[in-house]
Order: C-alpha cells, then sequence, then structure tokens
C-alpha cells in the first residue's frame, strides 16, 4: 500500500514516526586527544577543532530528552574501525590502524549517551544503514522521518542521511545538532539536503516540532 506524502515539518515530524538519530559522538571523533585531534591537529591545510563539539553534545542531550518525552525513537550509531571491520578500499584511506577500536576510550561515548529504550547499532563504515539491521529496526517500530544529528556532517551524517533518503525516509537536518572540522564539506552538506534531501532546522525549532 503506497504510504501518504507527508509535506511539512509539522507531519514528518509527528513524535510516533520520527527517530532522532545520533551519529559518532565518539571520545576518536569529538574529544580533545581523541584519534582525529591527534592525528590532524598539526595539519595547516585541514587542522580539526573540537571545541564546538561540547556544546553539540549538549544540544543532542536535550533534543534527545524532548524526543524521548515525546514518544519519538532515538537511535545511536556507534563507529568501530578496527581493520578486521574494514574493506580493502576503507583501510586504504586511512593512515594508520587507531580510531575507534573496539573497547577503546576512543569508541566510547563523548559527554552523552543511550539511555533505556534507545536504539543502538554498531557500524563498521559511514552510512548506518550499511550491513546493519538499521533500517528493519525502525521499520518495526513504523519510522518514516530521520532527525540527523552527529559528526561529522559530510561524513557519516551525509552517508546515512542519503542512504536513508535512499530507502524512504523523510530527512530533517538539525543544524546546530550537527559538525565537522570540515566547515567546507559542513556547509555543502548541509546545502545539498536543503535543495535535494530534506530540510535544515534549528533545534530550537525541533523542540518547539516535537512537543
Amino acid at each position: 500500500m503506497t504510504q501518504e506524502v507527508l509535506r511539512t515539518l509539522e507531519e514528518q515530524l509527528r513524535p510516533a514516526h520520527t527517530a532522532l538519530v545520533v551519529v559518532d559522538m565518539q571520545n576518536d571523533f569529538c574529544a580533545e586527544g581523541g584519534y582525529l585531534q591527534r592525528t590532524r591537529a598539526a595539519s595547516s591545510e585541514n587542522p580539526i577543532r573540537v571545541d564546538e563539539n561540547e556544546r553539540i553534545a549538549e544540544r543532542i542531550g536535550r533534543l534527545a530528552a524532548e524526543a524521548r518525552r515525546a514518544g519519538a525513537t532515538v537511535v545511536w550509531l556507534r563507529s568501530v574501525y578496527d581493520f578486521k571491520h574494514l574493506a580493502p578500499a576503507h583501510i586504504a584511506k586511512r593512515e594508520g590502524e587507531g580510531c575507534c577500536m573496539e573497547g577503546s576510550w576512543g569508541a566510547d561515548w563523548f559527554r552523552i549517551e543511550p539511555a533505556e529504550g534507545d536504539i543502538v547499532v554498531t557500524k563498521h563504515t559511514f552510512s548506518g544503514f550499511h550491513e546493519t539491521d538499521l533500517h528493519e529496526r525502525l521499520q518495526a517500530r513504523g519510522i518514516r522521518t530521520l532527525v540527523m544529528t552527529g559528526v561529522a556532517t559530510n561524513v557519516c551524517v551525509d552517508s546515512t542521511l542519503r542512504h536513508g533518503f535512499f530507502l524512504g525516509y523523510n530527512i530533517v537536518v538539525a543544524e546546530d545538532c550537527v559538525g565537522s572540522g570540515n566547515q567546507a564539506g559542513h556547509e555543502g552538506t548541509l546545502a545539498t539536503v536543503r535543495v535535494n534531501f530534506g530540510s535544515v532546522v534549528d533545534s530550537q525549532r525541533l523542540l518547539t516540532l516535537l512537543a
């Protein structure tokens, strides 16, 4: 049976069919001393800054609490990048093993973490849907809209939202709840979402719409 087309944000963000997706809020991506900050801090062309990540985490935390209160689903995506899990092409793009290693501090949550009843999915590449059971778990809950948060905007957030769009989900990006060390990439993803994939909305408006 063909589903109703949800054209407005009010329709798309009904809590019963909305999932807040938190992407890769982990120490190696977000923390001072994490893998990205350690390995790229000295880069003159593309240094990684992590100072905004604490504020992003705070805003995601507030959004997650409101989503739960409203009856929406909260999903946490977690990367584990031990080389044994990665395809050769992915390994070829790494400077060396050490990012989000299974059981390490770097793979632990940064500032915020799942609550009871949330969905947690471990992934081994940029998309949260690739070779995981995320789609099946969302379908079992009747989810039709994904509210995207986390890092990095232009890598794992982008890959997951595109994959989700191709699977038929409405896409909403929480503009002040995503971040990247690559500002041009961050802005490029937001611009592309606005034109091609969905909506870009700040967290304050999302809090109002979910409520």
